[in-house]
């Protein structure tokens, strides 16, 4: 059987890596991006000798399209033909609503909701043609829940969301599936990596909710899921014919958006506001 390609974005750190190396042990054909990447295509930076699968790194920038295209089309070139996108890659603003700038707010909005719309702009057309592919999109179930201080990177991770409910319809007749994956609190470097907006200052008048609500958020992440848990429910999403249009990761996850479908809104702001401020 031919061996599937997938590419991953994001795929240097946390999920996107665990991802790599699952997919690599099941026999894929990796193709892993990140911006900092320098390798060859044609360099396998790890491979599975039993499974046959392979880990390849090149250099992408979710946020340019012309980075976007020509990498899809060098891997087009090596492999012939693109079966999955995992979009992965993900960035996390950390501020108020008034305290975050409008241009840090369109970063936010340019790596996880445009650099998710550039992947899949450039991949569709060859699945198309090919008759078949899987996009699968790492939300977040903050992308269901918003989260105080977290505002713009939820409010991202809900476009996200009410894209992929759309595309779902519009790719069907193409024999293309899509759906969403909403990790919870995931032990990876995104705590670390989290970018604090310029005006969430000690001047700032939020600013001692905010550093309580976010020292919980950083606590709930580092003693979160393994990110291989995330690359199991992945690949979980691979394997099936038809895969739901978004499933959680990990049963309390599942039990939190479980209740957000039955409970009061005010109950569940209440909640949310007990936990985070």
């Amino acid at each position: 059987m031919q061996a599937k390609t997938v590419i991953i974005t994001g795929a240097s750190a946390g999920i996107g890596k665990a991802t790599a190396e699952y997919l690599m042990k099941k026999g894929f054909h990796v193709y892993g991006t990140s911006r900092k990447a320098t390798g060859n295509i044609k360099d396998n930076i790890a491979e599975d000798v039993q499974s046959g699968g392979f880990i390849r790194m090149i250099n992408l920038d979710v946020t340019c399209e012309d980075s976007v295209k020509s990498a899809v089309e060098s891997i087009i070139s090596e492999e012939g033909h693109v079966d999955i996108l995992i979009s992965n890659a993900g960035i996390g603003i950390a501020g108020s609503v008034e305290d975050v700038s409008l241009s840090e707010a369109s970063l936010q909005f340019d790596v996880n909701f445009f650099g998710t719309l550039r992947m899949i702009k450039a991949v569709l057309p060859y699945m198309r043609e090919q008759r078949y592919g899987k996009v699968i999109v790492i939300s977040s179930v903050a992308g269901v829940i918003s989260i105080p201080y977290q505002a713009h990177y939820s409010a991202s991770k809900f476009a996200v969301e009410g894209l992929i409910e759309a595309l779902r319809h519009e790719i069907a007749p193409f024999g293309i599936n899509a759906c969403l994956v909403e990790p919870g609190d995931t032990r990876t470097d995104f705590t670390k990596s989290r970018i604090m907006a310029k005006n969430a200052s000690e001047d700032s008048p939020y600013y001692t909710r905010f550093k309580r609500s976010l020292a919980r958020m950083e606590k709930d992440e580092q003693n979160g899921a393994s990110p291989f848990e995330v690359a199991k429910v992945i690949y979980k999403m691979i394997k099936r014919k038809n895969p739901p249009v978004r499933v959680a990761v990990g049963f309390q996850y599942k039990l939190v958006l479980l209740l957000k479908r039955l409970l009061p809104a005010r109950v569940q702001e209440k909640v949310i506001g007990i936990i985070y401020n």
